[in-house]
């Protein structure tokens, strides 16, 4: 009967146990869960960007969305120059909306939001509207920020 040598035993227990622990690290690592953002923080940018049309602050609109920002509304493509552009083409403009029915998914680097929207404006001092919305925008998380990509927007009937 074959006996392998005292050495060569050594050798076996050694890459056995090294093996043992790679596996060990291995199944750790993929069973710890990642810490996800709060959700919060996405709430906020969709606010903050609404803050933005609300002040007609194409500063900060560009400072809560990507680059590539695009907004679907009314059968129409609009990014934030065309969007303030639209605003600034009333002699006055007052609005504000509030949102409700949050839904929000987030992984580790892009979230989305359902909510409904309700507005309320005063367009040329004399225009009264309360239209309502529903909405859903994405965000994708770029250099440890989050930003928002992109906004579909249909009127509730």
């Amino acid at each position: 009967m074959y006996q392998p040598a005292p050495n060569h035993l050594n050798k076996m227990k050694t890459v056995s146990f090294l093996t043992f622990l790679i596996a060990l690290g291995i199944l750790a690592n993929c069973s710890q869960e990642k810490k996800l953002d709060d959700p919060e923080i996405i709430k906020k940018v969709l606010s903050d960007y609404f803050d933005g049309l609300k002040t007609r602050d194409i500063n900060k609109l560009n400072a809560v969305t990507t680059d590539d920002f695009k907004l679907f509304e009314d059968g129409k493509v609009w990014n934030n120059d065309s969007l303030i552009n639209a605003l600034n083409s009333f002699k006055s403009f007052d609005g504000s909306w509030t949102f409700d029915n949050m839904n929000v998914n987030m992984d580790e680097l892009s979230g989305s939001i359902t909510y409904c929207n309700h507005g309320s404006f005063v367009i040329n001092d004399t225009i009264k509207r309360k239209p309502e919305w529903i909405e859903s925008a994405t965000f994708k998380k770029i250099d440890g920020t989050w930003k928002m990509n992109f906004l579909h927007s249909s009127v509730r009937k």
